[in-house]
């Protein structure tokens, strides 16, 4: 709790008005995110690595949040925060209404970005691919594995879409609870995953002084063409990694 208090401090000590003096602590040189610290120079190694240090860091809370971002047909952008499911070697899985703002413009631009940011940490992890529906049989298997309340809240729920109220909402969600009764299995609405398959992932980490680390890893048709040894490295099972300026 000692990180979050100092946190509380420091934002009782600034006004609106003094939002740019606000200044956090971040790692100090001999903590510095390095190349050689990589044991296996593959994204997904890096990300299961971080991703188990948020998940041993009690202050993270919910250590899978993620910003995800899309664009529209017109080339407008929107973001929300989403939770990962699934992190495997294959790619990033998150679920939601198939009938919401996000799987509308998933479908006109499959090219969609994850941020995810561990304050505690001082790290973040930026990631770009595409997204792509999942299997039914696999949405249907996590959506029976979700709380009953989550089912129904799922069902309920038209996504994205204008309601009056609040109390339509209620409406709709005890109408569901009455005709399955009890113990009714909660049929799957037009809900599901996606899978974000990923040709970039950089990792962030902050340094006190602003020289933060970003090492950027990416793959794709000729980009092993671009190795050097000096700016652009060769990596693991297709992957090249490089260093950023912050």
């Amino acid at each position: 709790m000692r990180l979050l208090q100092i946190v509380r401090k420091m934002s009782e000590a600034a006004s609106i008005e003094q939002l740019s003096a606000l200044r956090m602590k971040y790692h100090e040189r001999k903590n510095a995110f390095l190349e050689q610290d990589i044991k296996v120079k593959d994204p997904f190694c890096v990300f299961r690595d971080w991703l188990s240090d948020a998940l041993n860091t009690k202050e993270i809370l919910e250590p899978n949040a993620a910003a995800l971002a899309t664009v529209d047909a017109e080339g407008k952008p929107s973001n929300r925060f989403v939770l990962v499911k699934e992190a495997t070697a294959e790619g990033f899985t998150f679920f939601t209404n198939y009938g919401s703002r996000k799987a509308d413009e998933i479908a006109a631009n499959p090219n969609v970005a994850i941020a995810i940011y561990w304050m505690p940490l001082r790290r973040s992890v930026r990631i770009e691919g595409l997204a792509e529906k999942i299997p039914h049989a696999a949405s249907l298997k996590y959506f029976h594995e979700r709380p009953r309340a989550s089912q129904i809240g799922a069902a309920a729920s038209p996504q994205s879409q204008r309601i009056p109220s609040r109390s339509h909402l209620d409406k709709i969600e005890c109408s569901i609870k009455a005709k399955l009764g009890p113990d009714g299995e909660v049929p799957l609405p037009n809900w599901g995953g996606y899978l974000v398959k990923p040709h970039l992932i950089e990792f962030w980490q902050g340094q006190t002084d602003r020289l933060h680390d970003r090492i950027r890893f990416r793959r794709g048709p000729n980009v092993e063409s671009e190795i050097d040894g000096q700016l652009v490295h060769g990596g693991e099972n297709g992957w090249v990694y490089e260093r950023l300026a912050p």
